[in-house]
């Protein structure tokens, strides 16, 4: 069983590019959704305690930083 705070192996793989390039301009897309949601479901199980979550947190920060490098890369913003 893998460990709930594992990150995204790849926020930016071929399926992520082609939903966020096919998105409408109003419509917000994050690949990191999924850690960010498991950060949040963590601060409700344990009484908005930030220290249970540390590494939640860290995931999202990790996927989120990975995502922007990939999209500068490509020569493209975050915002599409």
């Amino acid at each position: 069983m893998s460990s709930p705070v594992e990150p995204n192996d790849d926020p930016w793989d071929q399926k992520t590019r082609s939903k966020f390039n096919n998105k409408s301009k109003s419509e917000w897309f994050d690949p990191c959704q999924d850690a960010a949601a498991r950060s949040i479901r963590c601060l409700n199980r344990n009484g908005g305690d930030r220290q249970m979550c540390t590494d939640y947190f860290e995931a999202y920060r990790a996927c989120k930083k990975e995502w922007v490098n990939k999209r500068k890369k490509e020569g493209g913003s975050i915002f599409g």
